[in-house]
């Protein structure tokens, strides 16, 4: 019986230690995160105050049209043929109706490879848009980093990106200086 207690007072013991260890590890950086300073931006905002931004709002809804009314013009075709098609397919042989449908298949094949090619993940409209915008976000990061540095910031996040912030203070809204930095003045009372 005394191995026992022996043996759990031994155990109560090392992990007491370890506990006692972690803490004084741990402790540090504790009051180190205490030290840290967390702000975050909202590019969208941001870059709705940018004047050039409308510029490339603009240069891109146009280059859509262009593709929508292209687009238009292919189902048109697609419809004319098909019309066509259940007009006189009685009079077609089975070897005529196959050719013609068979056409009908490829000018809708054609018409799905314009659409994915343009406006699919990898498309046009989306390269286009990343080329347009690139030099802004990039004036925005630049003047995000140098308010960061200037203000002691250690992180700095993006509400408009994948991050979810469930709560915010607007104490730590930095979009306002990102504007100021960037030469735009704006109310602080339309902040997002």
């Amino acid at each position: 019986m005394k191995t026992k207690f022996r043996t759990g007072s031994r155990h109560i013991f090392i992990v007491a230690q370890f506990f006692l260890l972690a803490l004084l590890i741990g402790f540090p950086s504790l009051l180190n995160a205490q030290n840290q300073r967390v702000g975050y931006i909202d590019s969208d905002f941001i870059l709705s105050k940018i004047p050039e931004y409308e510029d490339v709002e603009k240069r891109l809804r146009e280059l859509a049209q262009k593709w929508r009314e292209e687009i238009t013009e292919m189902e048109g075709e697609i419809e004319t043929l098909r019309q066509e098609f259940e007009a006189r397919e009685i009079l077609f042989t089975p070897e005529v109706r196959r050719e013609r449908q068979q056409e009908i298949d490829n000018k809708l094949r054609e018409r799905e490879r314009f659409i994915n090619s343009r406006f699919g993940p990898d498309g046009e409209y989306f390269r286009q848009q990343q080329e347009l915008l690139r030099p802004l976000h990039q004036q925005i990061d630049e003047a995000m980093k140098k308010i960061a540095e200037r203000d002691g910031y250690d992180f700095v996040f993006d509400r408009s990106g994948d991050y979810v912030f469930f709560y915010t203070r607007r104490q730590w809204n930095l979009s306002v200086d990102v504007l100021l930095e960037l030469g735009i003045q704006v109310e602080e009372d339309v902040l997002p």
